[in-house]
């Protein structure tokens, strides 16, 4: 089931944007082979490996990369797939014996996909760093917030997932179609900081043209303009507005019952902290439910702020199938969707080293060191 039945990856376990690239890529029907480290690890807080949702889909087995016989296991994994994932620092992997050189020598086909923060090199290459960090040198954190406070924490969304773990899946995909052409595999080096810039082409374009003003909390879509936001309700809950378009302001005009449209000029800057405030007063006039029941499926751009709580019961999202629950967790289901390759329902992340032996068989690989069985 899906569009990359067939393929074969291999992905060396990591946190955040390594494993995301892996379950992207799990998701789409490619067979996805974890190497953990004997005795766990995985993402930290999450004691129990089975809420690891990031690890779904994927088979198991536990190598230590300290033990030339697992190395070799390794080394033979990679040499029957069609690509390899690692997110670890600069020159650990070639230290291991595990490079892509060495790799590559062994499968000259393989595409070696690399996932670091700041790249393969360069003056950062080899210091330590997280999300945050990434993006602060990209130019997007500075871009968003409100003006009189410090730049918000965008969870680790810019960073590890749409500019980190995505970005490696695409260029992995793209490197496997190269190979299927060339026959040769190359090196991917995906680095957060130039995924997170890549996000920001529509800024750093409007800024050329004099659209953007470089001033945090002063722009049409960072929260200065009043019909691109979000405001409280009378329940204390929130709702999202997006009315740019010029027709779809007029709606939200309309079903605010704002009247006076020369003090609620969209094109009058001066006036938008004015309009926001008036407009503040008028969402607190009533609950989310009440503003749902006037604006939601209308072109106003509107939407109820939920919590992930809410989220997979909101009846769009049900009619969909966009969640899914795996082993008791509710959670996103596979994304995009294909009409003809349908992705199937993942099954649940595994125990570190719990399908050793099957996969060795599935590839062909005839014996492993003992404490890799374990």
């Amino acid at each position: 089931m899906g569009p990359l039945q067939g393929i074969r990856i291999v992905e060396f376990a990591g946190i955040g944007p390594g494993p995301f690239c892996g379950m992207m890529l799990t998701d789409m029907g490619a067979d996805v082979v974890r190497i953990d480290r004997p005795g766990g690890g995985g993402t930290p807080g999450l004691r129990d490996p089975r809420t690891d949702v990031m690890n779904r889909g994927r088979r198991s087995i536990a190598l230590d990369l300290k033990n030339p016989g697992d190395v070799e296991t390794a080394l033979a994994l990679a040499a029957r797939a069609d690509a390899l994932i690692e997110g670890l620092r600069p020159g650990v992997m070639e230290r291991l014996g595990l490079g892509p050189d060495t790799c590559q020598a062994r499968n000259p086909k393989l595409v070696y996909g690399r996932m670091t923060g700041w790249g393969q090199d360069g003056p950062l290459a080899n210091a330590a760093g997280h999300d945050l960090n990434y993006i602060a040198l990209s130019g997007a954190l500075h871009a968003m917030g409100d003006a009189d406070r410090p730049p918000p924490v965008p969870l680790n969304l810019v960073g590890d997932f749409g500019g980190g773990g995505m970005l490696l899946a695409f260029g992995i995909v793209c490197a496997i179609l190269e190979a299927k052409s060339s026959g040769k595999g190359q090196v991917v080096d995906a680095a957060m900081t130039e995924g997170a810039g890549a996000l920001m082409a529509l800024i750093y374009g409007m800024r050329a043209t004099g659209l953007w003003t470089g001033k945090r909390g002063d722009n049409m879509l960072d929260g200065a303009a009043p019909f691109y936001g979000c405001y409280e309700c009378a329940d204390g809950k929130y709702v999202a507005i997006g009315s740019i378009e010029p027709q779809f302001y007029a709606l939200l005009m309309e079903k605010t019952g704002i009247t006076d449209l020369d003090a609620f000029s969209q094109a009058d800057r001066a006036r938008w902290p004015e309009q926001k405030a008036k407009l503040a007063v008028i969402f607190k006039s009533k609950t989310r439910e009440e503003w749902c029941a006037i604006m939601e499926g209308s072109d106003v751009c509107f939407a109820p702020v939920l919590d992930m709580s809410e989220a997979p019961d909101h009846p769009h999202n049900k009619a969909r199938g966009a969640f899914v629950t795996i082993a008791g967790i509710p959670q996103p289901a596979p994304a995009p969707r294909f009409s003809r390759t349908a992705a199937a329902t993942p099954g649940p992340p595994p125990e570190p080293g719990e399908h050793a032996e099957e996969i060795l068989a599935d590839w062909g690989i005839a014996a492993a060191p003992a404490r890799a069985l374990s």
